[in-house]
């Protein structure tokens, strides 16, 4: 036979228990929207999804892991209308076009990495990860592109195990809160409206530069004047980053 326990609180006990979720639920709405959110609690690694929602600026990120057709689009709206951006690449892909990392250093924009492969981490033993980072941190130097500190985990994977290897090897996680999906190709309205609805202060958006991204450049010619409208001001994730720390809104 199974036995059923069932506790039993005084009625102002109930209420207080009642109050005290409603107060946690507050909180995580509140760093989810407005602050800079960590997946961990304080004393953890933190991952940067969000910057300084005070400062009216905005980073605008882009993964690139495949092909080569729809990259150079892409640089082209970002130079007609004058914004900075910061890539993700993996080594793999780096490696296989240099030209185009290159071309995307020369327009001054930011280089991070998605290391290697472009294969989820949560299906590799932490050790393979490790020397899938450092692999990519060999591919990077010998291209010439030393010291790259951001990371971006294949497909937005991690946990706390994957986190602490990347901050022993001295990167910096950044992750996203506003998805674009622009990859799904639904069309370059929707891709308009699923960054122009959301975008505020300190946000952090994902799109992408591999050839599986085909609507995304003509959807930039409306973004980004847009988000320019909103009063946003694109910079680099550094900088983003930088100003999260100025404000103690980065969780460590």
């Amino acid at each position: 036979m199974q036995h059923f326990y069932v506790f039993k609180f005084p009625k102002w006990k109930r209420w207080s228990i009642v109050a005290l979720f409603a107060l946690f639920a507050a909180l995580f709405i509140w760093f989810e929207r407005d602050g800079t959110f960590s997946v961990f609690s304080t004393d953890e690694p933190a991952v940067l999804s969000k910057g300084n929602a005070d400062e009216e600026n905005i980073g605008l990120t882009f993964n690139i892991s495949w092909g080569e057709e729809r990259a150079f689009d892409i640089l082209k709206q970002l130079d007609k209308h004058d914004v900075q951006a910061t890539f993700f690449i993996s080594g793999e892909w780096a490696e296989r076009h240099p030209d185009i990392v290159e071309k995307i250093v020369e327009n001054k924009h930011e280089l991070g990495m998605l290391g290697y492969r472009y294969k989820s981490y949560l299906d590799q033993d932490i050790n393979e990860v490790r020397k899938d980072l450092l692999h990519a941190v060999e591919i990077f130097d010998k291209l010439g592109y030393k010291d790259i500190k951001l990371l971006r985990t294949p497909s937005g994977h991690f946990n706390k195990e994957i986190i602490e290897l990347a901050e022993q090897l001295d990167f910096k996680v950044i992750h996203w809160n506003i998805n674009s999906n622009d990859w799904k190709n639904p069309g370059s309205t929707t891709i308009i409206n699923n960054v122009m609805e959301e975008a505020s202060n300190g946000d952090i958006i994902l799109m992408h530069a591999s050839d599986s991204a085909k609507q995304t450049a003509k959807a930039l010619d409306t973004i980004l004047p847009g988000l320019k409208t909103k009063g946003l001001t694109f910079i680099t994730i550094t900088e983003l980053m930088n100003q999260a720390h100025a404000e103690s809104e980065l969780v460590e």
